[in-house]
């Protein structure tokens, strides 16, 4: 047997076939850093069409996590595809500075009680730490950005235009001074945002308790139920929260509820005729129904409170149902939201709401009975006085009810009145309330996915005025000048506002401690002191459309944004405090679209964290199997419900990567001697599959750039796999290998192949780039041949029209389906034995129709197209058969295919051509 290797075109390449990727990564890292890489995309992509991400800053405090990288891939995903599209897509990155968790670690760290100036500059030294820190992770998954001007909250210049836009509110109208029920953190010592709120389930003692009528009262009673009262009577109410019936103030019934007066042995308890059955059966007693009357009867009617001396009149409330309880609800204004205004409908002043509970958690030493005890703690002993009382009815020490807990302490929040700074959602600004105008707002913007308009109408519709003060240290101050007496603001506050905030733009937040009353209010000092409030730290982040898009970043940035891109968390958070403050600052939302994100759950459907210790390490997964895997990963789950996480996942993900590696491989080996300036072949002169070949890859093409535009990073997955595992490995380049290495290498059969090869690897290689950016700019230095240039300043590739009719392309796809039923075949006389490869078996088929006229149309290239030695046509009616044999032939040393015209040397006939000869024609394959 002769020894033809030497005679093939066999395919070399550096491009390596295992990706080594957490060794070969961080050095492209290093080159996009060194070569300044996104400096020069700016200057690459300056005059197109721009396209703003406007990033979410992540929150300056601990490790990067599963969670932040998939939304930092996504990102970088869309921006680098916007780009490919055609796009200026800028990408600053940013970071949330100010806030608790970094309070809190200088507290640790360096113990309470700091001076304020010592613990801001603790605060600002420690978030400089962790975004050096971060940065590198972000740099570590591939990430492309202004990593050298990214955007921070505690920039002096964004701390002080976030003055500037309180102040803008504040004129505007929508910022006012208030008592309210705030969500209250003990251990924060602060009010939090609803997005800093979750809930848990908890075991509380529950209660119901009787309130005896007052006396003076007790002919109106009389007369509401229209039965003359000779016993004890009392309504009665039910409580989780046994803590706050020190601060009753109230009852509260619902006007169009009925309400039975029932005789008991306890004496006449008054319940909404629903709940009467459930109640006495929670009592263990047995009632009687002597009278009935409307909610609205009871109005104003004065309960004595069951512990202390003070009488409680009855409001109406609409917010009461019959869901549990008794029908009656207990009144604590300064611990409810639904308590506080009923009871200033009615005309309580602040003044007189009574608010117990001190910050710390504990009641005021004033308080009788329960004075300097915990909250918690005082619950058993508010019981055992009740029932010392006599007006305990029943009591469940271990209800489990789900409550409000603080996200970082994972501690009991309560709802307590305080005084605070507050956004208006419906006081009338202009024609409409804030409220009215961010429900427009999200009408114009586009939802991916849809649902996520749902959420945030919900949220927006039912959500309480916006608290924007904290009582923190590290944060944008609220550098308000209060009157002592009053509490009103200096009447030049604006004036006042914009002279703070240019001390602030030189010397950051810390500038305002220096402040002193009287340099800036000089004879009027005395009269007024400095607020010592802070912003919600989700002003910090929601005014970033202003600070950092109309501030900071301008230049690179534009107002309004055309994406943001989040965790489904921040309808509550970051998209929910960006509305806001925008439609109040300009009337619109700050974003065109809003994009969500589901969390990383594990195979159990438990979302990865910390606490659990289910999570996955982005730098161990990055420093193991590659960031590219995890950017593979992301790309390939559907984003827009929960993204299932493990190790035997991710194990998958390593497969279909090296397919779409090994493609790559293919491709540059097969087209390392080609130079497109010398060797390309005209379309119309090229080999016809070959141009099928750029049909099939200009429609995956568009159909990629489809899914990209639409965000539907999954569907771009599963384009690129199918092009490379079915359009390209099982079809075109299986095909393909006879004519690239057994024709003559500078032969138009072997060119024109190349030249289809040339084009499809252009347009893999930009296509796969947004999600396998490192393999992809690898592959890219091999086959482009410059080392100043990068994949990441291409855009989609222009592949050339095939110019092939309708009826060819169809042709082509009926052959591409008639392949399987020769395939089945082959492997069945494989398993026999009776062939080894299939360029050892003959085919003979029988069909009709279009499928005959297609098969025969090709001729001698059949063959080719089914990688056997011989394939014969014959017409015959009925379904399409292929009958497979051996063959008989001798086989060709060099080609492999078995035929009659092996010569003395091994060579089959069309070997000679193209080894001594003009070489072998090929037209169809």
């Amino acid at each position: 047997m002769a020894d033809y290797k030497d005679t093939l075109n066999l395919p070399e390449t550096p491009f390596p076939m295992r990706g080594d990727l957490a060794k070969r990564e961080p050095q492209w890292v290093k080159e996009w850093l060194d070569k300044g890489a996104y400096k020069r995309l700016r200057s690459v992509a300056k005059g197109r069409p721009r396209f703003v991400l406007h990033d979410g800053p992540p929150y300056a405090n601990g490790d990067i996590h599963i969670g932040t990288a998939v939304n930092k891939i996504l990102k970088d995903i869309i921006v680098k595809s916007k780009t490919m599209a055609g796009f200026d897509a800028p990408y600053v990155p940013g970071w949330d500075c100010h806030g608790m968790p970094i309070e809190v670690q200088i507290e640790k760290k360096h113990g309470k009680n700091l001076p304020v100036e010592q613990t801001l500059r603790l605060c600002r030294a420690f978030a400089t730490e962790q975004i050096a820190s971060q940065k590198k992770d972000f740099q570590r998954l591939g990430v492309m950005g202004d990593w050298d001007h990214p955007y921070l909250t505690m920039a002096y210049g964004n701390e002080a235009d976030e003055i500037r836009v309180l102040g803008k509110l504040l004129e505007k109208g929508y910022v006012y001074r208030g008592l309210k029920p705030v969500n209250w953190c003990f251990d924060c010592g602060s009010a939090l945002a609803e997005a800093e709120v979750e809930y848990e389930d908890r075991k509380d003692p529950a209660v119901d308790v009787a309130f005896r009528i007052f006396e003076q009262d007790l002919s109106r009673l009389e007369k509401a139920f229209g039965e003359r009262i000779q016993k004890p009577a009392y309504a009665v109410i039910w409580t989780t929260t046994p803590w706050t019936l020190p601060a009753n103030q109230a009852l509260n019934v619902h006007p169009e509820v009925t309400y039975n007066l029932v005789d008991t042995l306890r004496g006449l308890l008054i319940l909404a005729a629903d709940l009467q059955e459930a109640c006495l059966k929670r009592y263990l007693l047995e009632g009687k129904t002597i009278a009935s009357c409307m909610g609205k009867a009871l109005e104003n009617i004065r309960f004595q409170h069951p512990f202390y001396d003070r009488q409680v009149p009855v409001y109406l409330g609409e917010y009461v149902t019959l869901d549990t309880g008794t029908g009656v609800v207990h009144s604590a204004p300064a611990y409810g939201v639904e308590d506080f205004d009923s009871c200033r409908r009615y005309g309580m002043k602040d003044s007189e709401i009574l608010t117990p509970v001190m910050g710390d958690g504990k009641f005021a030493p004033s308080l009788p009975l329960f004075g300097g005890l915990s909250i918690w703690d005082a619950n058993a002993r508010i019981v055992k006085t009740i029932e010392e009382k006599g007006a305990l009815l029943a009591v469940d020490w271990r209800h489990t009810h789900s409550y409000m807990h603080c996200w970082r302490h994972k501690t009991p929040v309560i709802l307590r009145a305080t005084t605070q700074w507050f956004a208006s959602m419906d006081r009338k600004v202009g024609s409409e309330s804030l409220r009215e105008t961010a429900l427009r707002g999200i009408e114009a913007t586009q939802f991916f996915p849809g649902w996520g308009k749902a959420r945030l109408q919900g949220m927006i519709a039912n959500r309480p005025d916006w608290t924007l003060s904290r009582q923190r240290q590290w944060g944008v101050p609220m550098p308000f000048f209060l009157h002592k007496e009053t509490g009103a603001l200096h009447p030049r506050t604006p004036e006042l506002l914009e002279k703070v905030a240019k001390l602030v733009e030189k010397g950051g937040i810390e500038a305002w401690q220096g402040v002193k009353v009287e340099d800036f209010l000089g004879a009027e000092s005395a009269s007024y002191e400095k607020s010592r409030d802070t912003l919600d730290v989700w002003f910090d982040s929601g005014s970033t459309h202003f600070t950092v898009m109309r501030g900071s970043h301008r230049a690179e940035t534009n107002f309004p944004a055309d994406l943001y891109l989040e965790g489904s968390d921040q309808h509550r958070g970051w998209f929910h405090s960006s509305l806001l403050v925008s439609c109040m600052l300009d009337g619109v939302p700050p974003y065109q679209g809003l994009l969500t994100h589901g969390f990383v759950i594990d195979l159990e459907g438990r979302k990865m964290s910390k606490s659990k210790g289910n999570t996955m390490a982005p730098q161990e997964i990055s420093n193991t199997l590659g960031a590219e895997i995890l950017r593979l990963w992301v790309a390939s789950t559907d984003y827009s419900s929960e993204l299932n996480l493990s190790a035997e996942i991710l194990k998958r993900v390593v497969e279909t990567y090296r397919r779409l590696r090994n493609t790559l491989r293919f491709l540059l080996a097969n087209t390392s001697d080609f130079d497109p300036a010398r060797h390309a072949v005209p379309v119309e002169e090229m080999v016809e599959i070959d141009r099928y070949a750029l049909a099939i890859t200009a429609s995956r093409q568009q159909e990629v750039a489809r899914n990209y535009e639409a965000y539907q990073f999954h569907l771009v997955s599963q384009e690129l796999l199918a092009f490379c595992a079915e359009d390209l490995g099982a079809f075109y380049l299986d095909i393909l290998k006879d004519r690239l290495y057994t024709c003559g290498a500078d032969s138009k059969a072997r060119r024109s192949a190349q030249t289809a090869l040339w084009h499809i690897t252009h347009t893999l290689l930009r296509l796969m780039a947004p999600v396998l950016s490192f393999t992809a700019e690898e592959a890219w230095q091999v086959f482009a041949r410059k080392s100043d240039d990068s994949v990441l300043f291409q855009t989609w590739h222009r592949v050339p029209e095939a110019k092939l009719d309708p009826a060819v392309l169809e042709a082509w796809a009926e052959l591409r389906r008639f392949r399987e039923i020769v395939s089945k075949g082959i492997e069945a006389k494989r398993m026999a034995k009776e062939v080894g490869s299939s360029l050892a078996a003959e085919v003979d088929i029988r069909a009709s129709g279009p499928l005959h006229d297609a098969l025969v149309r090709l001729g001698e290239d059949l063959r080719f197209v089914l990688i056997t030695s011989r394939a014969t046509v014959h017409k015959a009616d009925g379904p399409a058969t292929a009958q497979v044999t051996p063959s008989a032939h001798p086989k060709c040393d060099r080609c492999w295919h078995y035929r009659a015209d092996v010569n003395a040397e091994g060579l089959c006939g069309r070997c000679q051509l193209n080894l001594k000869g003009p070489g072998e024609p090929r037209r169809f394959a």
